[in-house]
């Protein structure tokens, strides 16, 4: 049977936004007056890859593929048409819709502001990473405060990490194409199987044992909560550690974090309703339906700063708009998710649909 894990928003969690500007403020004073610390970092580095970031990358992701229950996928066909809005919003609409409207901005909107055309396109990068990035984990989140159906989130949250498997990379390679980067395959496919392949792999390996050793209430109520505050360390002290390297970048242009959470809150907006009023259109339940709404909105932003500092390095614009990614993420979806529980009436009251 699936199982979510306890949901709530701790106090990390509900103050996020707090801590991730936090820790940007630290970082940039660190990179600003104690520049011996990212060069000290610098030093130890594989393949362009930081290995302090990796490590603090895999305690981000980790803790989160624990959540996720492979075996609802055998209920998969119980209420395809939830799932195949999911899919269709995550995979054949949200990537693109990201790259043009972050585009659009860069460019067109943004040109007299962002008159280096290089600079535009690194933060065009960053955008697209994020808009391959479907949301994994912090919908369980999002889902609990909504109401949603648990059981059904779970298999939503399942069913896209598979396809997270086989489409990031091609669609990711795809857009960054189209905005003129070149594309590293090597490194991209490299990164993919180190903070999605591995960190997957093993989530189901422990998930496994420790279900199969001490069963599935002590895995769900004591194991996982130890790991409840882990990713959202590893995700701040990374912001720190990022920040130092993107000091004098930041203080030498500070509109460009506004100019960049412009439109990737346009976007969330966008894929939040798309997916919500297409389930509306059919029929489906409202405990259905915001979940759908909230996986496509918010992202995976840990594998889209992952990806853009092995990709781009850490010292790049290209990482910092993954991050402004990250300090948009909760105050939007925390509207979104009034927005929702305010909408119940537009929904059928039956707690099932197919």
């Amino acid at each position: 049977m699936a199982t979510e894990p306890k949901q709530g928003m701790g106090i990390f969690q509900k103050y996020l936004t707090l801590w991730v500007a936090l820790c940007m403020a630290a970082g940039v004073l660190i990179g600003k007056f104690l520049p011996g610390v990212p060069q000290f970092l610098n030093q130890f580095e594989y393949a362009n890859v930081s290995i302090p970031i990796a490590i603090l990358i895999w305690l981000m992701i980790y803790p989160m593929m624990l959540k996720v229950d492979f075996q609802s996928i055998r209920d998969v066909g119980k209420n395809p048409k939830g799932l195949f809005v999911t899919w269709v919003t995550n995979w054949l609409i949200k990537p693109f819709t990201m790259f043009g409207i972050a585009w659009f901005f860069f460019y067109v909107v943004f040109k007299d502001l962002i008159p280096d055309t290089k600079l535009a396109q690194d933060y065009l990068s960053g955008a697209i990473l994020l808009g391959a990035a479907p949301c994994t984990a912090m919908v369980f989140v999002w889902s609990h405060l909504t109401r949603g159906n648990p059981a059904y989130t779970v298999v939503q949250v399942a069913t896209n990490d598979l396809i997270i498997l086989v489409a990031f990379t091609p669609i990711v390679a795809l857009l960054l194409g189209i905005g003129g980067v070149t594309i590293p395959w090597d490194t991209l496919i490299l990164s993919v199987v180190l903070f999605v392949v591995i960190p997957l792999a093993g989530g189901i390996l422990t998930r496994t044992q420790m279900i199969r050793k001490k069963g599935e209430a002590y895995f769900t109520n004591t194991f996982l909560p130890k790991w409840d505050n882990v990713t959202v360390a590893g995700l701040l002290l990374t912001l720190v550690i990022i920040f130092s390297f993107q000091g004098n970048v930041i203080l030498e242009n500070p509109l460009h974090i506004v100019l960049i959470a412009v439109p990737l809150t346009i976007q969330t907006f966008l894929i939040f309703f798309i997916a919500y009023l297409a389930s509306r259109a059919l029929k489906l339940p409202h405990n259905i339906a915001a979940p759908a709404g909230m996986i496509g909105a918010s992202n995976f932003f840990e594998l889209a700063v992952a990806v853009a500092i092995a990709l781009f390095g850490a010292k790049s614009p290209v990482a910092l708009a993954t991050i402004v990614g990250v300090l948009v993420e909760v105050p939007v979806m925390l509207t979104l998710v009034k927005i929702a529980n305010r909408t119940t009436h537009w929904f059928p009251a039956q707690e099932t649909n197919g």
